[in-house]
């Protein structure tokens, strides 16, 4: 007994310890600002489990996921301030919008390999001092690379994106099927990162979780 509970303690710090390394070496290790001028704003949205990525909907935002509308987003809507986008896994994600929600099948599932999908979400402006809301600039060059990441997240994008039907949180929102496979190392945050680091901005080397994503945006930026 006393050996199983040495093995589960010296687990527990080793996890810990890949958390704080995780957290605390930048990625990319050397920063490049050769983009020049950061006059672009986006979102980064983050609740206990999740982290999305908010864009301010612009005419070429529009344009560029046009496909979304038949998916049920409305892209074109006069009202649409931020276009909100989400990965994560099948099973999770859509069956787990809030703690509250937290099933055990879904919870096994993470811990394995499996399909992966994109949420996208249209909304009005966010107040200023919203909790949960971290505003970051980036440049016109990082902008358009995090859009490209974004879009390729999407499964499907030579002949449209593919709707995952009556799929969703609300009457704004959508599930799409995309690229990659999903666990619980290489999880929905993991890919805000990805996309962050796209854009030009400098994460932890590994973050599967909101809060270490944001503590290590604030470190290394």
């Amino acid at each position: 007994m006393r050996r199983a509970l040495r093995w589960i303690s010296r687990g527990v710090l080793l996890i810990l310890l890949l958390l704080v390394l995780g957290t605390v070496t930048p990625r990319p290790f050397i920063a490049d600002d050769a983009d020049g001028v950061k006059d672009r704003e986006i979102l980064l949205l983050a609740n206990p489990i999740h982290t999305d990525i908010a864009l301010p909907v612009d005419n070429d935002l529009r344009r560029v996921f046009a496909d979304l509308q038949e998916g049920g987003i409305a892209v074109n809507h006069p009202a649409a301030a931020y276009m909100v986008f989400g990965w994560g896994g099948r099973a999770f994600y859509m069956q787990t919008p809030t703690w509250a929600d937290l099933k055990p099948m879904p919870v096994l599932r993470s811990f394995t390999l499996d399909s992966s999908v994109m949420h996208v979400d249209v909304t009005g402006d966010f107040p200023a001092d919203l909790a949960g809301v971290k505003r970051l600039r980036i440049s016109e060059a990082g902008y358009q690379r995090l859009v490209a990441g974004i879009r390729a997240s999407f499964a499907g994008n030579d002949d449209g994106v593919r709707p995952i039907s009556g799929a969703g949180y609300g009457p704004t929102d959508a599930f799409f099927e995309a690229n990659g496979r999903f666990n619980a190392l290489a999880g929905c945050n993991t890919w805000s990162a990805a996309m962050l680091r796209e854009a030009g901005i400098q994460t932890g080397w590994w973050t599967p979780l909101p809060t270490l994503l944001n503590w290590s945006i604030e470190l290394h930026n």
